[in-house]
C-alpha cells in the first residue's frame, strides 16, 4: 500500500487559503542516496540498531523536514522480518508457564525450558522478544529503489496526506480520463461526473473522507489509489478542500507536479464484477449482460453504469450499478438523476460493508444488498417479480 504522512510531518507553506507542499526534487537526490546507503548498512541487523542510527544526523547536509518525511516513507517501503529459532509467543508461553511452577534461578530456568524445546538457552532468549518491531531484522534494499523514486514516492505521500484530509475534491481530466473515472467507480468512491461542455475537460467530483460519518480510513485508502493514476492523463488538475491545522485550505495537484505514477492503465476486471456477470449469464441465458455501456447524461451529469441487462425476447433493459461506499443522500441523488432523465430502471447493488451513513438507503430504490458476492437470483427477482419470461 502506498504510504501516507501524518500531519505533523508535512513540509508545506500556506499562501492565503492555498497550501503548497515543499516537494522533493533532483536537488535532494544526493542526500537521499546517502540515506539509502545508510539504511543498507544495517541489513541483517535488528531494527533497533537502525532506529538508533536514524536519530543521528546524516554525514551530509539534508533539510530536516524533508529528511523526516523521506525516512517515514522509507520505513514503510523497506522490509523487516522476524528471525528466531521458534515463534515468540510459544517461547513466552512455555517459559512463563515453567516460571510459574517455582523455578528460582533464571539461567537454570532458561536451560531447562530450552532443552525441552530442543533449543539452546541463547536461542530461547532471542526468541522471547523477536516479534517486537524493534527486534525485527532489517531486510535488503528494495529492488530498484533509487533516490529519484524515493523522492517521487515521498511527494505522492504528501499529496495523499492532504487529500485524505479533504471534504470535497474536484478533478479535471483531459485525455485518458475514462480509466480514472472507472477506477473511482470500481473502488466504490462517492463521485459524480458532471457533463462537460464540448472540448472541455471531463470533471470528476469526489467526496473526501472528512465528509463521511464513518469508514473514513478505508475510504481514504481507496481514494489514495486514485492519485498515481492521474499521472497518465494528458492533463489534469485536482483541487481539494482540506481541513488542515484547524484551517480550511485548498490544495491543488497538476500534471507537472513530481509524484510517483502508477503502472500504466490496463483493462481492469474486478473479481466481484466478473463473478456477477458470469453468474447472471449462467442463471438467465436469455439475458444479454453488457459490461461498461456508454456513459449516460442524467440530470446534468454523466453516469457510468457498470452493466446493462437486456432481455432479448422483449427488448426491455435495466442498468446496474455496483455501489461501494455510500450515504443515504448519495443514493437518493443518484436515483433522482435517473428518474429525471427517464432512463430504464436502475438496480443498485449496495455493499453492506461500506456504508458511510448510519441510515438505510431510500426505500424506493431497487436495492440488492450484498457482502463479497452479489446474489444474481435476488437481482432477477427484483426485475422479474413473477419469474423471468422466456
Amino acid at each position: 500500500m502506498q504510504p501516507s504522512l501524518p500531519e505533523a510531518l508535512l513540509s508545506l507553506s500556506v499562501h492565503g487559503c492555498r497550501v503548497l507542499p515543499r516537494y522533493l526534487s533532483e536537488v535532494d537526490h544526493p542526500w537521499l542516496e546517502v540515506l539509502l546507503v545508510e539504511w543498507e548498512r544495517f541489513a541483517s541487523r535488528p531494527k533497533r540498531e537502525l532506529d538508533a542510527r536514524s536519530r543521528q544526523p546524516l554525514p551530509c547536509v539534508a533539510p530536516t523536514d524533508k529528511l523526516r518525511m523521506a525516512s517515514h516513507v522509507l520505513e514503510r517501503l523497506w522490509t523487516f522480518r522476524q528471525s528466531a529459532a521458534l515463534p515468540a509467543r510459544r517461547a513466552r508461553a512455555v517459559l512463563f508457564g515453567a516460571a510459574a511452577e517455582g523455578f528460582d534461578d533464571r539461567a537454570i530456568l532458561l536451560s531447562k525450558v530450552a532443552a525441552s524445546l530442543d533449543r539452546t538457552a541463547d536461542e530461547l532468549e532471542q526468541a522471547l522478544l523477536s516479534d517486537l518491531p524493534s527486534e525485527r531484522i532489517v531486510g535488503p534494499r528494495p529492488e530498484s529503489l533509487s533516490a529519484g523514486e524515493l523522492a517521487l514516492r515521498t511527494n505522492l505521500a504528501m499529496a495523499r496526506a492532504l487529500v485524505l484530509r479533504s471534504r470535497q475534491i474536484r478533478i479535471e481530466l483531459l485525455g485518458s480520463a475514462r480509466p480514472v473515472v472507472r477506477h473511482a467507480r470500481l473502488r466504490g468512491l462517492i463521485c459524480t461526473a458532471p457533463r462537460p461542455r464540448p472540448g472541455s475537460p471531463a470533471v470528476l467530483e469526489v467526496s473526501g473522507p472528512f465528509a463521511l460519518f464513518r469508514r473514513t480510513r478505508l475510504y481514504g485508502n481507496a481514494l489514495g489509489e486514485l492519485l498515481p493514476m492521474l499521472a497518465w492523463c494528458h492533463q489534469f488538475r485536482l483541487r481539494a478542500d482540506c481541513c488542515l491545522r484547524d484551517r480550511h485550505l485548498t490544495f491543488e495537484l497538476r500534471k507537472n507536479d513530481p509524484i510517483f505514477p502508477s503502472s500504466a492503465p490496463q483493462t481492469y476486471d474486478s473479481k466481484l464484477e466478473e463473478r456477477f456477470a458470469g453468474d447472471l449469464r449462467r442463471a438467465a441465458p436469455e439475458l444479454d449482460v453488457i459490461r461498461e455501456p456508454a456513459p449516460i447524461e442524467a440530470g446534468g451529469t454523466l453516469i457510468f453504469p457498470d452493466f446493462q441487462i437486456r432481455h432479448r425476447p422483449s427488448g426491455r433493459s435495466w442498468l446496474v450499478e455496483i455501489v461501494g461506499f455510500w450515504t443515504r443522500d448519495y443514493v437518493a441523488q443518484k436515483l433522482a438523476r435517473y428518474r429525471a432523465a427517464n432512463l430504464p430502471e436502475l438496480i443498485l447493488c449496495i455493499d453492506e460493508n461500506r456504508s458511510c451513513d448510519p441510515e438505510d438507503p431510500p426505500s424506493s430504490a431497487l436495492v440488492v444488498p450484498f457482502r463479497r458476492r452479489i446474489d444474481v437470483h435476488q437481482v432477477l427477482r427484483r426485475i422479474f417479480p413473477g419469474g423471468c419470461p422466456r
